[in-house]
């Protein structure tokens, strides 16, 4: 049976509840007869879900959103309209449809666009959707990947697919021979179909152990929101290449998006310097550090680590532009919960551990920190192999 838009009562339902507590819904729902609350509630679930990474669409009444597990496992709009840019043509597929974020965006860089789906439930949602959002160079076909891509007649130019990452007991893998589907088993088959295959995983994945087994990556980029890392793309083309260009990236709604490009064939021979801590502190983002930047970050922007494992770096005078977080060195502290109390008055701060022994939660109950306030210490280790806290304020 065709899917069916909100009535004018429903609408009004979702849109004046929008904030509300669901559970507290559903124990009103004789309040309200005539109305599907159960199936109402499972919407409002999905669209506080899909706040913050689906601003536009959870705000948007025409839609109809799929079980919880589908907007979770969906792209957000930042990461989909990112990926959207990297690549164009006349046809994509994206084998893995979902709740169809990411095909969205590619419909408005390709001619045309087939979202394929298993699930003929999500598939005719999505196809519902993006009626409503005035998409209409998208096919969409209920059917599993393997087989559309057995019965594919002309080459795509690009072949997309972001496998589920949970197994069959809903626990998460992060090995790429456990993702469903399996691409390492269909790499031939998706390069024999394709020009290029854009592949989405888990940021948990191991790049390295990722392009020893893909082979043929062309390029990747490792994709963090707001600093914190969301996924990995993988550019995969018709020759081998063991030593593709990284690309890290940092995106932001309010701010430009900061990337840092390199290969780790140079990461090694990278010329760092070791040095105490400066007047200026830096921390790399979260897409650094997950693409293992450790070495060229400090010789492209001319900066001195503190130590070979801490991946903290320093400076005499402030460096512009560095991709993560600046900070101007107020004094470098013992570990002590006396001398940490005597120098932080508020007795509240902003704990960062890096290559340190104990954690965050272990550091606030020995010296009785709480959460907040403008200073910000990092617990390390320095050249000397000695534990120290430095204390620090924002750059700027």
């Amino acid at each position: 049976m065709a899917l069916q838009p909100f009535s004018a009562e429903a609408r009004a339902f979702l849109e004046q509840n929008k904030a509300a507590d669901p559970a507290g819904l559903m124990l009103q729902a004789k309040r309200f007869p005539g109305l599907p609350v159960a199936e109402l509630v499972q919407q409002i679930q999905a669209r506080q879900k899909a706040k913050t990474k689906l601003p536009g669409w959870a705000e948007n009444f025409d839609l109809i959103f799929p079980a919880n597990l589908s907007v979770e496992q969906a792209s957000s709009e930042l990461t989909a309209q990112f990926k959207a840019r990297l690549v164009s043509g006349e046809i994509l597929v994206d084998l893995t449809g979902g709740f169809g974020v990411d095909v969205f965006y590619f419909a408005q860089q390709f001619r045309q666009v087939y979202h394929v789906e298993q699930n003929e439930t999500l598939s005719e949602t999505v196809a519902f959707n993006f009626e409503k959002l005035g998409v209409k160079n998208v096919t969409f076909l209920a059917q599993n990947a393997t087989v559309f891509l057995e019965n594919l007649k002309q080459t795509a130019d690009v072949i997309y697919l972001d496998p589920a990452r949970r197994g069959a007991a809903n626990q998460k893998v992060h090995l790429l021979e456990d993702c469903e589907p399996d691409v390492l088993q269909m790499l031939p088959a998706l390069l024999a179909k394709s020009r290029s295959v854009l592949l989405k995983t888990s940021p948990m994945l191991d790049i390295d152990r990722a392009v020893q087994q893909l082979k043929n990556v062309e390029r990747l980029w490792v994709i963090a929101v707001e600093n914190e890392c969301k996924e990995v793309l993988y550019q995969i083309g018709q020759t081998e290449n063991p030593d593709p260009e990284i690309t890290a990236v940092n995106l932001n709604p309010k701010t430009e998006t900061a990337s840092f490009s390199f290969r780790k064939n140079n990461e090694e021979s990278a010329e760092v310097r070791y040095s105490e801590p400066l007047e200026f502190i830096y921390e790399p983002n979260a897409a650094i550090m997950k693409a293992g930047a450790f070495r060229q970050i400090a010789d492209r922007f001319g900066l001195k680590k503190l130590h070979r494992n801490s991946h903290l770096y320093t400076s005499e005078n402030l460096v512009a532009d560095f991709p993560g977080r600046s900070f101007r060195l107020k004094t470098v502290a013992k570990y002590n919960k006396k001398v940490l109390q005597g120098l932080i008055s508020e007795k509240k701060a902003n704990i960062t551990v890096r290559n340190f022994p104990e954690t965050v939660a272990q550091i606030r109950q020995k010296t009785g920190l709480k959460e907040g306030g403008d200073l910000y210490l990092f617990a390390t280790t320095d050249m000397h192999q000695q534990p120290v806290v430095l204390i620090c304020e924002k750059a700027g």
